[in-house]
């Protein structure tokens, strides 16, 4: 199984995730420059966290025009695993693959600590193994996190299961003091309608390793490799 981890100027997590796929979970991995216009032999795609292009305009804003996202675009409508972590989640947003947007913090603050995220839902790719209501403990590092979108869309969002994690305590409480960053609903991840797109602003790949203070983003990994090995990494995707 091959994970595709794109690389855009002022990436930073790149490192970060394609260790997490090729050193701790043993699967291929390969970097793919934005410049790029296919994705190859990828099975999953990531889009790492970091500042791409320097957070110019808006975080995400210039990286949806790179090459590469209209082969993530294809990739994602055939049905292929997408996931974006933190400045990945904000281009998805920006491309139109999520909806939604990023605000600045609410207290105008770079957040950098460990949090509590409640998984919403066990019917992504990347939470098949996880447990509804599970509370996994994954650090955060943005400066604009809070996520936005009219009521409306959060309307749909809720009604039709497309949040898939949520600021809580240690409880599982969502809280107002376990949000960090004034998301609303306590929103930390959502999904596309088709389920095959997550996007979160906690790092999963920086909680692979007990070493590193936590390993329960390990589960997102994990996840995506057993839905693809459960029905075969070729029929998941169409080529």
């Amino acid at each position: 199984m091959t994970f595709a981890v794109v690389v855009f100027p002022g990436s930073n997590c790149d490192h970060d995730a394609y260790h997490a796929a090729k050193h701790v979970l043993g699967e291929d991995a390969r970097f793919v420059w934005h410049k790029e216009t296919s994705l190859g032999d990828a099975d999953v795609v990531i889009l790492p966290g970091g500042f791409s292009h320097g957070d110019y305009l808006r975080t995400g804003a210039i990286a949806r025009f790179s090459p590469v996202m209209a082969a993530v675009q294809a990739f994602a409508d055939r049905g292929g695993p997408v996931l974006g972590i933190c400045n990945g989640f904000q281009v998805l947003l920006e491309c139109g693959l999520l909806p939604g947007a990023m605000l600045r913090n609410r207290d105008v603050r770079f957040h950098c600590e460990m949090v509590g995220v409640r998984v919403e839902r066990a019917d992504t790719p990347f939470t098949r193994l996880a447990r509804a209501g599970q509370v996994l403990r994954i650090p955060i590092a943005h400066g604009e996190g809070n996520y936005f979108a009219p009521p409306e869309t959060l309307a749909d969002l809720e009604a039709n299961g497309r949040v898939i994690f949520r600021y809580a305590d240690a409880a599982g409480e969502t809280t107002d003091a376990a949000n960090p960053n004034g998301s609303l609903h306590n929103i930390a991840g959502i999904c596309n309608a088709g389920r095959n797109v997550v996007g979160l602003m906690p790092h999963p790949e920086r909680a692979c390793e007990r070493a590193l203070g936590s390993d329960d983003g390990l589960v997102l990994f994990r996840s995506v490799v057993e839905a693809l090995a459960g029905h075969g990494a070729a029929q998941a995707v169409t080529r």
